[in-house]
Order: C-alpha cells, then sequence, then structure tokens
C-alpha cells in the first residue's frame, strides 16, 4: 500500500476530512493526520478529546476488495495493528477490548472508529485511530480509565516513530486482510491478542437491552459470541462491552 500524508495543525476532524476526500476520489492511502481535533468523534456519536499535541489523531482511506460480510473485520484488523504498534515500539502490553479499544492495565490508550461511504470510485471505508500520547489535561470523566504512551513510558512519545511503525504494521495487515483465507487470519490474530476473545465475565450495553454472560469467541464478521447463565449465545453486533470484576 502507497500511503500519502495529508497534515494539519488543527482540523475539526481527522474522520470527516479523509471522509470528504473519498468522496472527491482519493485513493486508498491517504492519511490524514492533525495535532488537534475541534470535533474529533467515538463511537455512538461521542466526543473525543483531541488536545493539541496530546495525541496521534490519524484516519486513513481504503478501498478494500473483499466480501461485504467481512468488512467489520477492518476495525478488528486495525486493532491488532495498534496492539502491534505499541508493544514492538514501546514495549507495553497491551489488550484489545472488543471491538476497537485498546488498553494498557485495563485503562484507554487508543480507540478506533470505522466509517463507510459510498464514492465515484465505489465503497470506501475510513478508519480513524486516535492514540493518547500524554496526557496532562484529560476531562475528569476519564481520568481514571484512560492512560497514555508517556504515562506508560515515562518518555514523550516521537510522533514520527510513532507513525511510521503504525503505516508499517497497517500495510502489514491490510495485505493478510485481502489475501487469500485473509478473514480467517485476522480472526485468530485478533483473538490471539484480546483478553476478551474468551471466558471473561462481561456486561454488554446493547440498544434496548442488557446482557450478562462469558465470551465465547468471534463470529466470521468478527462479532462477539456471549453466552449467558442459561446458555444461550447472543451474538453481539455492535455494542458497549464492559469486563466484570470477580467480587
Amino acid at each position: 500500500m502507497n500511503f500519502t500524508i495529508l497534515r494539519f495543525d488543527t482540523i475539526e476532524s481527522t474522520n470527516t476530512e479523509a471522509l470528504n476526500q473519498a468522496k472527491r476520489g482519493a485513493d486508498e492511502g491517504l492519511c490524514v493526520i492533525a495535532k488537534q481535533q475541534t470535533a474529533g468523534r467515538g463511537r455512538h456519536g461521542r466526543n473525543w478529546v483531541s488536545e493539541k499535541d496530546s495525541g496521534l489523531y490519524f484516519s486513513i482511506v481504503l478501498r478494500p476488495k473483499i466480501e461485504p460480510r467481512f468488512l467489520p473485520l477492518i476495525t478488528l484488523m486495525s486493532a491488532v495493528v495498534v496492539h502491534d504498534t505499541l508493544e514492538k515500539l514501546y514495549k507495553i502490553e497491551c489488550d484489545i477490548k472488543w471491538v476497537n479499544d485498546i488498553h494498557v492495565r485495563d485503562k484507554k490508550i487508543c480507540g478506533i472508529l470505522a466509517e463507510t461511504c459510498d464514492t465515484p470510485k465505489g465503497l470506501a471505508i475510513i478508519v480513524g485511530i486516535g492514540i493518547n500520547l500524554k496526557s496532562p489535561n484529560f476531562p475528569p470523566e476519564i481520568a481514571e480509565t484512560a492512560t497514555s504512551i508517556e504515562n506508560e513510558t515515562a518518555k514523550t512519545p516521537n510522533v514520527e516513530d510513532l507513525l511510521q511503525t503504525l503505516t508499517r504494521y497497517f500495510a502489514i495487515f491490510y495485505e493478510v486482510l485481502i489475501s487469500e483465507n485473509g478473514a480467517k487470519k485476522i480472526r485468530q490474530d485478533w483473538t490471539e491478542r484480546s483478553s476478551y476473545a474468551f471466558r471473561k465475565n462481561v456486561k454488554v450495553n446493547i440498544e434496548n437491552e442488557i446482557i450478562f454472560g462469558i465470551t465465547r469467541g468471534i463470529e466470521e464478521n468478527g462479532a462477539l459470541r456471549v453466552e449467558t447463565s442459561d446458555g444461550e449465545i447472543k451474538i453481539i453486533h455492535a455494542g458497549d462491552v464492559e469486563r466484570l470484576r470477580k467480587v
């Protein structure tokens, strides 16, 4: 994959800019990065805190030639990319929380948001990745549940080193995904890196229901399997998953 980097000091949202670029015909591999976002967003329309120089705010345009049923695996693949980037570059021991968060010691260090749009060149997927570089200005509501590279390493990370490593791993795992049997390989890669894949006691908040159960792996498309107390397997395509601590 060839990467083209568009850099901004301040922008409303790197995902919004990447979506607009895709609609104007941008090729796969276009990356939008910013030092600050004024309207960064996460899943379910939540705000993403994007203070200046406190994070890597990154979005990439993809035009994957894979079966539509496997498109949700792009989020899982992206989580594997970030996991390996942080572990290999900074020696930070990471966990992937289904479906799109990277945790360190049960604190969030990265969030991922994938969005789709129709373009004159066909369907495009925009993957937004926000990695916390440092955390001097975490608002009170997330200060106890978030962390950063600086917090975990006691060193200020070099953004260019992080970007170079992130794009290198992105190219590697994206090539895996679009290859023969790539969906299966990505599911295996994700499962190996996530403690949420199996035997995790969880609470799942979905639109009109709360589910308690134990994780039992993932479906072909990356959906989470949760076994309830009566033995029923619930398939979770979207929702907030929370680890339940033993008492």
